[in-house]
């Protein structure tokens, strides 16, 4: 595990370097000035408020097909982690974000950094630790310690993280990389299902309909609202924006 004071990206060092870095290098920042989540949108908070942390992972014998559940894998590690040790009830909004109280508290991204018979791929997740109100770049977003968390505590936190990841690719492993066991897990925790959402695909088409599961391909499954005559009542999104709406009174 490496720690910088500062650089551009976590992400984008680690995929920049790939070649000389080993399975399950770590590298921390205090400060980020270039982090992007998905979407490429940028994010950033005052120096030592977050953990900035992404890790590189090689994938022997993997059947790429199965690389986007990644990134769901390591939300359920996450969430894991904050409830069990930051003791707040922390649910994953799909696909990847983590909320506390309906209020995004952690992003994750995942890269595929090389390809092969032995993909590598970079994890950079962030989460709000002591960030104040003021400091929160919007109002959908929280804190740990605006939540009232039981651990403030970086460096307790951050081994906690990369210790739940590596019991996670442990177990993906050992299950020969099945999803079954995988796709379960992240429907307990997943508090998109249940809510009525509108979803944003790419090209700027707007749903709306009620999140009633994630397939086995990890994509969002919607009941669509207003279906027009001969068009499908179902909807399984692989890529758009989700976002939790108020249900209709």
């Amino acid at each position: 595990m490496d720690v910088v004071a500062e650089t551009g990206s976590t992400n984008a060092d680690l995929v920049a370097g790939v070649a000389n870095f080993a399975d399950r290098t770590a590298l921390i920042a205090e400060h980020q000035d270039s982090g992007r989540g998905r979407h490429s949108r940028s994010f950033s908070g005052a120096p030592r408020s977050q953990i900035l942390l992404s890790m590189l992972l090689k994938f022997p014998g993997i059947d790429p097909a199965v690389l986007g559940w990644l990134p769901l894998m390591t939300g359920i590690a996450l969430v894991d982690t904050l409830r069990t040790v930051a003791e707040v009830d922390a649910r994953l909004k799909w696909p990847n974000d983590v909320l506390i109280g309906g209020k995004k508290v952690s992003g994750i991204l995942a890269e595929v950094a090389a390809h092969g018979p032995s993909p590598t791929v970079v994890i950079g997740l962030g989460v709000n630790v002591s960030m104040t109100a003021e400091e929160l770049p919007v109002a959908t977003a929280t804190s740990l310690a605006l939540e009232n968390a039981a651990v403030l505590d970086r460096d307790t936190l951050v081994r906690a993280i990369l210790r739940g990841v590596a019991a996670e690719v442990d177990s993906w492993r050992d299950s020969n990389w099945g999803i079954d066991a995988l796709a379960h897990r992240y429907r307990e925790r997943c508090g998109t299902i249940g809510q009525r959402v509108r979803v944003d695909l790419p090209g700027g088409e707007e749903k709306f309909g009620t999140a009633v599961d994630v397939d086995e391909h990890g994509r969002i499954v919607i009941e669509m609202e207003n279906v027009d005559s001969g068009r499908p009542a179902v909807l399984a999104v692989a890529a758009g924006d989700v976002t939790h709406l108020r249900p209709v009174s």
